[in-house]
């Protein structure tokens, strides 16, 4: 199928499910709309970049659902003006819909394969307020000031407190947490004075956290 018609017939299909769901922020369904799923995924995954499931990536990775990133965006009420961190760029799907809401993005992962290919698809649409870096995550990215948002696409084994002082007063971090089951549940984050007020949301697919940048990939 011609790539223009999945896009097209792909982004209606999210549309209605995003509506039904009663997400109806214009802003983010734009930015959505402008970033051309398909060109995040494999070729051979083309057809199915719209399809409400996991996608696999390089580096034994893999892209969660357009739709999943609408909802977890949709959480983080993204605003112009706005810095903003992705901790596990992946496809960097995530990161350029948000570049497309707020002031400055900057996207970390532990693969210099991920963040070359991320950086490539930036170029290739002309969003130019991402910055992509190999770096290990689990402790944020200190050095680049405060954050009005995070989100962490690994699961942390507990409170994720190093992030505290990496939020401006008021900022909002999503970040997955690990249950006693092993599945990984995400929390909101909202930065009060010195410490983080938690509301758990829903089971997410993410993995756990795996520190340190790799070796080969």
């Amino acid at each position: 199928m011609d790539v223009r018609l999945l896009e097209k017939e792909g982004f209606a299909g999210l549309f209605m499910r995003l509506r039904a769901e009663g997400l109806a922020d214009k802003p983010l369904l734009a930015a959505l709309e402008q970033t051309p799923r398909t060109l995040f995924v494999s070729a051979a995954h083309a057809d199915a970049a719209y399809q409400d499931r996991l996608l696999p990536i390089d580096c034994g990775g893999f892209a969660e659902s357009a739709d999943l990133v609408a909802r977890l965006l949709s959480l983080l009420s993204l605003e112009p003006g706005q810095r903003f961190l992705d901790v596990g760029t992946g496809s960097g799907f995530l990161a350029a819909v948000a570049a497309r809401m707020v002031e400055r993005v900057v996207t970390v992962d532990r693969y210099k394969t991920l963040v070359q290919l991320a950086q490539q698809r930036f170029a290739h649409l002309g969003i130019g307020n991402v910055i992509a870096r190999q770096a290990d995550g689990l402790k944020g990215m200190s050095g680049e000031g405060a954050f009005d948002r995070i989100i962490a696409t690994c699961a942390f084994d507990s409170m994720p407190r190093a992030f505290v002082e990496q939020l401006a007063s008021g900022g909002v971090m999503l970040a997955p947490i690990l249950a006693e089951d092993g599945r990984a549940r995400m929390a909101r984050l909202t930065k009060i004075g010195s410490r983080f007020e938690r509301e758990d949301l829903f089971e997410v697919p993410y993995r756990p956290f795996i520190p340190g940048l790799a070796a080969a990939l």
